[in-house]
């Protein structure tokens, strides 16, 4: 009687990772390849956008004079000069430039980044972990633009509005152009960064380190640390400090929503392989 040809094993997690075994010094060096992919992307963008630098500077500094020109339209009283932002060294404005175009660069490359190093870890992972890093991947440019357009859009205007409303007749107020791009940059890098705790949190929830439960208990550490937070990473005035801490409030909300909706998924997979288990067991 002819053999029976033999069916091909199921594929184990063990499987999944064999073919990503390789010496700790071949990962050292795909790790410092993509480093170096990185940068060149990065130093290339620098390179083009430092051409463009202007045309950014002008873009930045919109908010400022949208909120120059309601406090002139607000204070008739008094006399006002063109709008104008300054610089006090010969080379002030071309590093500012330098600053504006490496923002640029990295705020365009980030994905790229983001893909490389994804890239470098994704060997190490199973096929479900890659399946569920993918869209962590794409939400974090996304809520780092949020959190830049929210700070474009609201928080600096509001934020230079009240600081230009401190003049007076005999005070005025000289904004050098490094100083009001720092505090932008600033403000946009501070932001991107808080919007990604519903990110670092449900990637959390999926491997299982936090849970809603923990989340709401601590909703009262949460908004002290907030408040604290915001006050620690904006400028002392309270629109600022507002404009981070109710988003970064609504986030942390978010935050435990959606780490419900981990759980509940996860509850329903387990229960799925519970009576998948429960009906072999049955059938044998």
């Amino acid at each position: 009687m002819a053999d029976q040809p033999k069916l091909a094993a199921p594929e184990t997690d063990k499987d999944e990772l064999a073919g990503s075994e390789a010496p700790l010094l071949d990962h050292l060096i795909e790790l410092r390849n993509r480093l170096i992919r990185a940068v060149i992307v990065v130093f290339a963008l620098l390179v083009v956008f430092f051409f463009f630098a202007q045309p950014i500077l002008d873009f930045l500094i919109e908010p400022f004079k949208h909120a120059y020109n309601a406090v002139v339209a607000e204070k008739t009283g008094m006399t006002f000069k063109e709008f104008g932002l300054i610089y006090t060294a010969p080379q002030e404005l071309f590093f500012t430039q330098l600053n504006v175009a490496f923002f640029a660069a990295i705020f365009v490359g980030f994905p790229y980044v983001a893909i490389e190093i994804y890239g470098f870890v994704a060997p190490g992972l199973y096929k479900k972990e890659r399946r569920a890093f993918i869209p962590y991947l794409v939400a974090t440019p996304v809520f780092f633009f949020l959190g830049g357009m929210l700070v474009y859009f609201a928080v600096l205007p509001m934020a230079m509005h009240f600081f230009l409303s401190q003049q007076t007749q005999d005070i005025e107020m000289l904004v050098q152009v490094s100083e009001y791009l720092g505090l932008a940059m600033t403000l946009i890098f501070a932001f991107g960064l808080c919007f990604q705790m519903p990110v670092v949190l449900t990637l959390l929830a999926q491997i299982d380190l936090v849970s809603s439960k923990t989340l709401a208990k601590g909703r009262r550490f949460a908004i002290v640390g907030i408040v604290i937070f915001a006050a620690f990473i904006t400028p002392p005035d309270p629109i600022s400090q507002l404009g981070l801490s109710i988003p970064m409030y609504l986030l942390y909300e978010l935050s435990i929503w959606s780490v419900k909706m981990v759980e509940r998924r996860r509850a329903a997979r387990l229960a799925a392989e519970g009576v998948a288990a429960a009906s072999e067991t049955t059938a044998e």
